[in-house]
């Protein structure tokens, strides 16, 4: 049951998630990105020293590929939710579970391994439809350079996750791997803010002047963001990976209920129904996954 990681990583995430729309209003994509991945940083760093662990790693490529293709899937979500309906960017970047299924069944048939979990790979497709009835996405004619963007994204985030897994299964634990992730996002945050910057004003700031506000705003971005990774990683390297992906659609659930706390938002009967489905799909492909890992009995 090591997948139900992924249950409070999606909790978490969805916090951190009302501190980015709330610190967006004063604060640029890239000063979030870099104060996130710093305070992520900073944290696992003094864990690292108050408990005697090491970041000495022997796969320091495997950890560049994994940052390097989950900043740049964080970079296209961005972009995507700009160019895009909010509901069309998430749903497309929540195709991530399907491609990891169809990676997982690709691979399989490639190497000749004939046992796919179909149970679970049907579970994750109908958590997708209830993502679709929760969002109702749409696209436009003129929006499809966004949408391959946000299907692009959401190919990359199924890459890093199963990197995330990989590294997992060679020993790395969770902290030395959301280290190098908070390390790659500092730096890419750093200098994309110090372009940006630089091309509007023709001179490089790092951060413009913060309030109170924006400072505990983006501490606690940081802060949630590391806790949500730390859980995601133990769920990917300990729980089956379909699981796992498919609890990843209960993030959106948490997401529209802060949206109905916090800023009001209404969901209708379609809306309701998706929520339904998702639980439901993520509660059935837990107990199938349970039931197939448990050893039968043989009789003598």
């Amino acid at each position: 049951m090591q997948s139900l990681w992924m249950l409070l990583a999606s909790f978490v995430f969805s916090l951190m998630g009302v501190g980015v729309k709330l610190a967006s209003v004063n604060n640029s994509t890239s000063e979030i990105v870099m104060c996130r991945g710093a305070v992520g940083m900073t944290i696992i760093y003094a864990l690292v020293r108050l408990r005697g662990y090491s970041l000495h790693t022997d796969f320091p490529w495997h950890h560049a590929w994994r940052g390097l293709v989950g900043v740049t899937a964080l970079w296209m979500w961005f972009y995507a939710i700009g160019q895009l309906p909010l509901a069309t960017a998430m749903t497309l970047n929540y195709m991530a579970p399907i491609w990891i299924a169809s990676i997982v069944f690709t691979l399989g048939w490639w190497h000749g391994q004939r046992r796919f979990e179909w149970g679970l790979a049907a579970a994750i497709i109908t958590s997708f439809v209830g993502v679709a009835l929760l969002l109702k996405p749409s696209i436009h004619a003129e929006q499809w350079l966004g949408g391959l963007v946000a299907l692009i994204s959401g190919f990359l985030s199924a890459l890093a996750y199963m990197q995330v897994k990989k590294l997992g299964q060679l020993g790395e634990p969770e902290y030395r791997v959301v280290f190098y992730f908070s390390v790659i996002g500092m730096l890419g945050g750093l200098v994309s803010g110090m372009l940006d910057s630089y091309l509007s004003t023709g001179e490089i700031h790092l951060l413009h002047s913060l309030s109170a506000r924006d400072f505990f705003l983006l501490l606690a971005i940081g802060i949630s963001a590391t806790i949500a990774q730390i859980a995601m990683t133990r769920a990917y390297r300990l729980g089956a990976m379909l699981v796992t992906a498919n609890l990843q659609y209960t993030g959106i659930i948490f997401s529209s209920l802060w949206g109905i706390l916090i800023w009001g938002d209404k969901l209708d009967f379609y809306g309701w129904l998706g929520i339904v489905t998702i639980l439901v799909s993520g509660i059935v492909a837990t107990f199938y996954n349970a039931r197939s890992s448990t050893p039968r009995k043989t009789d003598h």
